[in-house]
């Protein structure tokens, strides 16, 4: 079960076998917050095929690419910890044909999304990783 305290109803998404090392306790189902974008494992049952990233944002990306976005926002929690599996992570979206740092851009820019962590601050971490 979803635990955020966000009133706010989160968008689940089934994790492909080649993302599941991005997410959280490896699951085979996640979820993420519209509002402070936390991710956290679900049960499987809770996925549709029709993931509904456009809540998020209308440019959020579609696809693997979203679900790999989404995985990448939930390890940002923790750079140190997480940072070989990130910089997979982002490299996955980029190979779904999505770029993670315009997608991050254009999201912070939604005035419904609050963050429970500093992407902001975390958005400069994430281009060195990828171009650094």
């Amino acid at each position: 079960m979803y635990s955020c305290d966000c009133d706010t109803t989160p968008i689940s998404f089934a994790v492909p076998t080649s993302l599941r090392a991005y997410a959280p306790d490896e699951a085979d189902a996640a979820a993420i917050c519209p509002r402070c974008l936390r991710v956290e494992p679900v049960a499987d049952t809770d996925t549709t095929d029709d993931v509904a990233f456009d809540r998020l944002s209308s440019s959020f990306p579609t696809g693997e690419a979203g679900v790999a976005l989404a995985l990448a926002i939930g390890l940002c929690a923790s750079l140190a910890t997480n940072r070989s599996a990130l910089e997979d992570a982002l490299e996955a979206v980029e190979r779904a044909g999505a770029d993670p740092l315009l997608a991050l851009d254009r999201l912070l820019a939604e005035p419904s999304v609050e963050p429970a962590i500093d992407l902001e601050r975390r958005r400069h971490q994430l281009e060195q990783l990828l171009y650094g």
